[in-house]
Formats: structure tokens, C-alpha cells, sequence
């Protein structure tokens, strides 16, 4: 099987190779990645893209389609990732995430790929009350991100067909170590937190609700898209566990719990925070029975301490720092490297 993996250099990407390597031993892996991060390793032993055959690096505005020639299958993790990055780079995102992003889709269709897996996310269910979300429930994107998942859903909807089989995963907030890891996500933060200056700063008033998956459960549910022989050519599905639906406090205590000596402070008079949603993941259950979430919290938290412990890490300002994806963004146009369009500056 030969995959093509986009944006495979950033948090999500080295995880899923090594999920793909061990489950599907035989595959020819090749990556396509523009390299805004690729530099930011986070206690890795070696370059992860060791593991892939092949990488190229480019601009997903400008995708090099012959790549798709003879490919078996596409991941598509490319974007911009979060919600920050969406809303200072609005433009970009529409760019990226939405007119390029389904280009690549209707070529990847055009030469014969046979399979699409698309990383969407559980946040274009936006403010939601009431009972946990389904994949029939009314969306409510908030944000650019969101936004751009709902477009690109819609297209590959409508590509999808007996020849072109489409996997969106709905993935619920991503969380834990990798070998180039963010803390922009907030479990992760939370215990970069706790670790640096003992003190969790809820930002929100606590009260927000948000589904939480392991990075390696996210590379576990990619796989299954890569071979699922469930379900409709097209099929939007949430990925998650029922179990992993928290309130942003509760994160917060948990990780309080488990790295002793941790206070907490919520801002109790902050104006809620919109995006707040419980997910309901029950079909995924039902359709990936042998994919399911196997980390659970109390695991995701320890290994981010060992791993951050590993890095001797104490910068209590990390939210400034590089760790941080559009403070990484920032520094490359800070210092000349890319343009404020996001390309790179030769």
C-alpha cells in the first residue's frame, strides 16, 4: 500500500508513522509537509521522518499533483491547526485548510486514489447544549478552523464514490507526548503548567465542555480509515471515547491529582467560553471495534511529565515560547523567513 501523509512533519505525523509501520508493515509511506515545524523536536531520539520513504516539502497552495500518481492512498493532517493560528491567519486558513485542501482531494479522485482519509474535528459542532453531539447533529463552526473542516467535509462528500472511498475523522481535542509536541492543546498545557511554575491557569471560567483523544488513538482511528470495509463510501464520524468527555475544571484537577503540589486558578469571572460541546461516539464503537481509544487520561498525563521531565523543560512562560504553534508562526515572520501570507521567504 502506498500512503501519502500531508503535513505529516508536525504533532499528529510522527505518531501516525509509527502506527502505520506497525500495522501496516508493508506500506510505502511518503510525506508532504511544509516545514513550518520541523524543527521543533520535543525529546526525540531521531529524526522522525526516518521513518517514511520518501518526503517532499512544499506548499500545499501549490501541490506538485503528479506526487498522486499511482498513490493508494491520502491522510490529509495538512492545515493550519487550531483556532488561533485560524483566527490571526484568516486568509491563510481559507487558502490552506478550504481552496487547497480540496484541490488535492479532486486530484487525488482524478488519478486514481483509492482511499481519503480527512483529519476534521469535533470543534464545527461549536456551542453546543444539551445531549452529546452525533454526525446527524446541526453544525455550529465558530472559528476559521471549523469553518474549513465543514467546507472540506462537504467536498469530499460529494468526490466520495465506489472508486474514491472517504474516512472523516471527527477528531475530539488531541492531547499527549510526541516527538514534536504542542501546548497549545489543553491538556497539554495544563500540564506544561503544573510542571513549570505548579499553578493551572484556567483561562475560561472552567465550565466549558471538550472531548479529548491521545494522539495515539488518533493514529489507531487513521489507520482505520486507511482499511475500513464498513460503512458508505462517504462517512463523517466522530473519533473518540464517551469516557473522554471533560469539563476544562475537571482537566484541570486531574492533572492537579496526578503532579502533586499543583494549584489551580479559575477565572471565574470570565465570559464563557463558546466552544463548548460534549461529543457522542458511539459509532465509531460500533464500526471500529478493534480501533477504540486504549489510553486513557491518567496514562496521557504521566507520559507528558516523563517526556517533559526528560527535556529538563522549565520555561514557566512557555506560552510565549516556540512550543507554541503561532508563536512559532510569529518568530519565522519576525525574523525574515516567511512572508505574512505564510510562504516561505528564499
Amino acid at each position: 500500500m502506498k500512503i501519502l501523509i500531508t503535513g505529516n512533519m508536525g504533532y499528529i505525523g510522527p505518531v501516525l508513522t509509527r502506527e502505520i509501520r506497525a500495522s501496516l508493515p508493508g506500506a510505502e509511506i511518503w510525506g508532504f509537509d511544509s516545514g513550518y515545524f520541523a524543527h521543533c523536536l520535543t525529546n526525540a531520539s531521531y529524526l522522525p521522518e526516518c521513518d517514511i520513504d520518501h518526503q517532499i516539502f512544499g506548499d500545499m497552495r501549490e501541490f506538485p499533483v503528479e506526487v498522486l500518481e499511482d498513490m493508494d492512498a491520502v491522510v490529509h493532517l495538512g492545515a493550519i491547526s487550531n483556532d488561533p493560528m485560524g483566527n490571526q491567519y484568516e486568509a491563510v486558513t481559507n487558502a490552506i485548510n478550504d481552496a487547497a485542501s480540496k484541490n488535492i482531494a479532486r486530484e487525488a479522485k482524478n488519478r486514481g486514489v483509492g482511499r481519503f482519509v480527512f483529519a476534521s474535528s469535533c470543534s464545527m459542532y461549536g456551542q453546543a447544549t444539551g445531549e452529546a453531539r452525533t454526525e446527524t447533529d446541526e453544525l455550529n463552526p465558530l472559528t476559521a478552523y471549523a469553518r474549513s473542516k465543514v467546507a472540506m467535509e462537504q467536498e469530499l462528500k460529494q468526490l466520495a464514490s465506489e472508486n474514491f472511498q472517504v474516512t472523516a475523522l471527527r477528531f475530539a481535542t488531541a492531547c499527549g507526548m510526541s516527538p514534536r509536541l504542542r501546548l497549545d492543546l489543553v491538556l497539554n498545557d495544563f500540564v506544561a503548567c503544573a510542571l513549570t511554575t505548579g499553578q493551572i491557569t484556567v483561562l475560561s471560567d472552567g465550565s466549558p465542555w471538550r472531548p479529548l483523544i491521545h494522539v495515539r488513538d488518533m493514529s489507531r482511528a487513521i489507520v482505520w480509515g486507511l482499511g475500513r470495509d464498513v460503512g458508505t463510501d462517504f462517512i463523517a464520524i466522530n473519533a473518540g471515547s464517551d469516557q473522554w468527555n471533560y469539563q476544562i475544571r475537571d482537566l484541570a484537577t486531574k492533572v492537579a491529582e496526578l503532579v502533586p503540589g499543583t494549584e489551580i486558578s479559575i477565572n471565574t469571572e470570565a465570559p464563557p467560553d463558546k466552544r463548548s460541546y460534549r461529543v457522542n461516539f458511539s459509532l465509531y464503537a460500533r464500526l471500529a471495534p478493534d480501533h477504540q481509544p486504549i489510553v486513557d487520561i491518567d496514562t496521557a498525563v504521566l507520559e507528558l511529565k516523563t517526556g517533559l521531565d526528560a527535556m529538563n523543560f522549565a520555561d514557566g512562560n512557555f506560552r510565549e515560547s516556540n512550543y507554541m504553534r503561532l508563536k512559532m508562526l510569529e518568530s519565522h515572520i519576525r525574523n525574515g523567513r516567511l512572508s505574512d501570507d505564510l510562504t516561505w521567504i528564499s
